[in-house]
């Protein structure tokens, strides 16, 4: 804990509320604190922990003040990460408690881990020795100390074996310290075989995450380039130099065979940071991430707010994933906060993607950014052929949604002994079921969005909410009989219909809402990567850095599925999606080929992807942007206002709407109500604010809600800087 200063006997205080700033607390007599402490204060009728900020108290009498309740032995929390928390506040236009909420979501983790019962070797002798006694004996000859079950299993033999040795003083009991989440990686434990291009980059990586400076890297590889293991030498470079590392992952579904790849590399498994961590486990790794035990951590974007004691380098993996912008409570995306982080503390971030995001490709380009390429897979493994299905010349059977010419190449493809994998990005059996009767469609009752059939659970859901119903038999408008029908295909469906055309074929569905959860999930990734399944139908979830090495077709259902939205990234989205997803075939050598099932063969999105010209997309898009000052050349901010009636929604937006001051580079679009105009009850209205690229938004937005009356009754307003949602 670094003493900045001689604690005054008034200090701010940041407690994780709504507060716009720092609370000030009496510091009681013979009690120490320093900016970074954390402590516990009343708050209210409640105690609360929080972080003793920096700056004073303010010119208030101790004695008028509620004091510290107590200070807890922890690490402290440091002033770069201080910095961070009011820039984040400052940049999101969110209370800085909120933010600093992120920060200690492990209360539990603020005492010290307790130390464990153990047992050490005496002088004493056995009174009679035994061939079970003489293996835990070898053991404990080495000097270590031991737990008792420890000791016993090492040994092979049971614990009544170890009870009777301390019997007899042979061993004495001993306090371990707290044992650690993960054994600490080695950086030298294997030498990885480059190629020429891998080892290059790998050589520039090392170099710049071998300092304490610093910098932007952009790591640009076409899927199966081996951008995994070019990075890793960079992990390697940090830890070399002393500094811990945070590896940032889009989704959870990654995260165990990035584990055992990372094993394979380091001899140790990073430790992980995401929802669905065990909280005891969430609160050890918080602890040791603190004190520097933990030396990498792999984990989601809320990783970025744990309290590393020598973070030296963040790597953000899929940088250009939609999964890294959080829009809830604190609107902020990850990979755009952890260059600020790096920036505040002066240590390098690598950006890694086969399909970088606009904005960072164009930062490369400007020279803002380095940028390292591979542009060819590992060990020579050709991309896959890529040929765009008119649906209009060859279209599906009735009621299917497999063409022709899919079924015949994934029928080739499996006489072959090889996988196929059909793509759709659409959860469930089906996005609408109505009754062909009456016209009845079944809509959330608290969303303006339909319920999704999931037949393999028999239930209706909305994927806005997360209500859920049962299929009924019957119409609940007109109650006729056997008349519901299914509208449009999910995963599900198409499954169904697979089975259909294959039925002797091992299919698996991978969806992130089956049943099982992660861990099935897990086990299915695994049994596809083993070749345990014939035809995989999946979502994005398969999209995203998953080798499955016997994968040769690539079906895409419904290429045009992204770009029917008013999205401005739509196209960008749609193009870097289906290259992630073609981009899974082929990826050991074999000759694959990947089909896009369209509409539009002739949008460039399209013909970018079957040509294999990404930077010929890349340029059009970019000029796109440029042209219509959209990010990265101009700035956007979302303010989302809702309500429990439509009318006050409305309202407070039209409100908003004229109490934006008068400035020649901002417009404001809107009031204009959401394309989901109501989901958990909650009407929704929009307002866009768009500037040029040097506009301050963050103080248009500031002044228009400073000169608006303040939310009434049911009203809340939400703010969405660099919105990546439209909805």
């Amino acid at each position: 804990m670094t003493q900045d200063s001689p604690a005054p006997s008034v200090v701010p205080v940041m407690v994780p509320m709504p507060a716009e700033r720092p609370y000030s607390y009496a510091v009681p007599p013979g009690m120490a604190v320093a900016p970074g402490s954390i402590v516990r204060v009343p708050l209210g009728p409640r105690e609360v922990a929080g972080i003793v900020w920096d700056g004073d108290g303010g010119k208030v009498d101790p004695r008028k003040l509620r004091p510290i309740s107590q200070v807890f032995d922890c690490p402290a929390i440091d002033a770069p990460m201080r910095r961070f928390v009011d820039w984040v506040a400052d940049y999101t236009l969110s209370p800085p408690g909120m933010v600093a909420r992120m920060l200690l979501r492990a209360p539990a983790a603020f005492d010290p881990e307790p130390w464990i019962d153990g047992i050490a070797r005496t002088h004493a002798l056995p009174d009679r020795m035994t061939a079970a006694r003489v293996r835990v004996l070898e053991l404990a000859d080495e000097g270590m100390s031991w737990t008792r079950s420890g000791l016993a299993h090492a040994a092979g033999v049971s614990s009544t074996v170890i009870d009777g040795l301390r019997e007899q003083g042979v061993f004495e009991d001993v306090k371990l310290p707290p044992r650690p989440v993960v054994a600490a990686p080695d950086p030298g434990y294997v030498t990885p075989a480059l190629n020429p291009d891998q080892a290059a980059a790998a050589s520039t990586l090392r170099e710049k995450a071998g300092q304490a400076a610093f910098s932007v890297t952009l790591l640009d590889g076409v899927t199966g380039s081996g951008k995994t293991e070019v990075y890793f030498e960079a992990i390697s470079a940090a830890l070399d130099r002393g500094a811990q590392v945070l590896i940032l992952l889009p989704e959870i579904a990654l995260t165990h065979a990035f584990l055992e790849r990372f094993q394979d590399r380091f001899g140790a498994k990073p430790a992980e940071w995401h929802s669905d961590l065990p909280p005891r486990m969430r609160e050890r790794v918080w602890r040791q991430v603190a004190e520097g035990q933990v030396r990498v951590v792999a984990g989601a974007r809320s990783a970025l707010f744990l309290p590393f004691m020598e973070l030296g380098l963040v790597v953000v993996d899929e940088e250009h994933d939609p999964a890294y912008k959080q829009e809830d409570r604190v609107f902020y995306n990850a990979r755009d906060m952890a260059i600020v982080r790096a920036h505040i503390a002066g240590f390098p971030v690598i950006l890694a993607s086969a399909t970088p995001s606009i904005e960072t490709r164009v930062n490369a380009l400007s020279g803002r950014y380095g940028r390292v390429a591979l542009p060819a897979r590992y060990a020579e493994a050709a991309l896959p052929d890529l040929k765009a299905i008119d649906m209009r010349r060859s279209p599906p059977a009735r009621g299917g949604f497999l063409s022709p010419v899919l079924l015949d190449a994934a029928r080739k493809t499996l006489s072959r002994g090889e996988q196929a994998l059909f793509f759709l990005n659409r959860r469930g059996y089906a996005p609408l079921t109505l009754c062909c009767v009456c016209g009845h469609r079944f809509q959330c009752p608290s969303c303006s969005s339909w319920l999704v059939e999931h037949r393999f659970r028999g239930q209706l859901v909305c994927h806005q909410c997360g209500h859920t119903e049962a299929r009924p038999e019957a119409c609940p408008s007109c109650g006729a009989l056997d008349h519901l029908i299914a509208c449009g295909p999910g995963v599900e469906r198409i499954a169904e219909e697979a089975v259909g055309h294959f039925p002797d074929a091992r299919i698996i569905v991978l969806s992130s809402d089956l049943l099982g959860g992660v861990r099935r999930l897990r086990l299915e990734l695994e049994a596809i990567a083993k070749g345990e399944a014939d035809i995989v139908i999946g979502t994005q979830l398969v999209a995203k850095g998953h080798n499955f090495p016997n994968m040769t077709l690539v079906g895409i259902v419904d290429a045009d599925l992204g770009l029917a939205n008013g999205d401005p990234r739509a196209a960008e989205r749609t193009f870097q999606l289906l290259s992630q997803v073609t981009g899974r075939a082929g990826r050991t050598g074999k000759k694959s080929l990947g089909l896009l099932q369209t509409y539009q063969p002739d949008h460039p999105v399209m013909k970018a992807i079957v040509s294999g010209d990404a930077e010929a997309f890349y340029d059009k898009e970019t000029d796109e942007r440029q042209r219509a000052a959209m990010p990265p050349f101009g700035r956007l901010a979302g303010l989302i206002v809702s309500a429990a009636t439509r009318a006050e929604a409305e309202g407070h937006a039209r409100t908003l709407r004229r109490a934006a001051p008068r400035a020649g580079d901002i417009d404001v679009l809107g009031p204009a109500e959401a394309p989901l105009a109501l989901i958990g009850g909650r009407h929704r209205f929009r307002l866009l604010v768009h500037g040029d690229k040097r506009s301050d938004i963050q103080k248009f937005v500031r002044s228009m809600l400073a000169a608006a009356d303040k939310p009434r009754g049911s009203v809340r307003v939400q703010v969405d800087i660099d919105p990546q949602s439209f909805l």
